[in-house]
């Protein structure tokens, strides 16, 4: 599903840091050793499908020079 993020994300929270992490070989392989952590958050998006707004919980990996990877809608929250 094609979405962009309309919103600041709110309410951030780490569910996973480094080792805790089932892709991290993935992570370190495509974009190189950090720091890894997965993310999750609620933010506003519009759908790209049909253009609809929604709240919606994101979840992503992010590192420190990195920035924010895969980045997924997880479920709606309205």
């Amino acid at each position: 599903m094609d979405f962009e993020v309309i919103s600041e994300l709110t309410e951030i929270e780490a569910i996973a840091i480094h080792k805790r992490i089932r892709v991290l070989r993935d992570l370190q392989k495509r974009y190189g050793k950090a720091r890894w952590r997965k993310l999750k958050g609620i933010a506003f998006v519009r759908l790209v499908e049909d253009g609809n707004v929604r709240k919606a919980e994101l979840h992503w990996y992010e590192a420190h020079g990195i920035g924010r990877r895969h980045v997924k809608i997880k479920r709606f929250l309205d």
